[in-house]
């Protein structure tokens, strides 16, 4: 029974010790979290943006070009 006792401790210090995984689930929740806000900043400014482009794209296309002195 004792034996037992200790080959499972020793198992359950190896899992508290072991971090082989720790930064990669680290770099993941980041990138994540950073997609999360990019979705969440187009959804909420897209129209806006979409318009702000429309409005610079109609006035260049209105803009008449002058002759260039030669």
């Amino acid at each position: 029974m004792m034996k037992m006792y200790v080959k499972c401790m020793m198992v359950l210090n190896s899992f508290k010790e072991s971090k082989k995984g720790q930064g990669m689930v680290e770099y993941g929740l980041i990138v994540g979290l950073i997609a999360i806000a990019v979705i969440a900043a187009i959804t909420l400014l897209g129209g806006n943006i979409r318009d702000l482009f429309n409005n610079v794209a109609g006035t260049l296309g209105a803009a008449v070009p002058t002759a260039v002195p030669t």
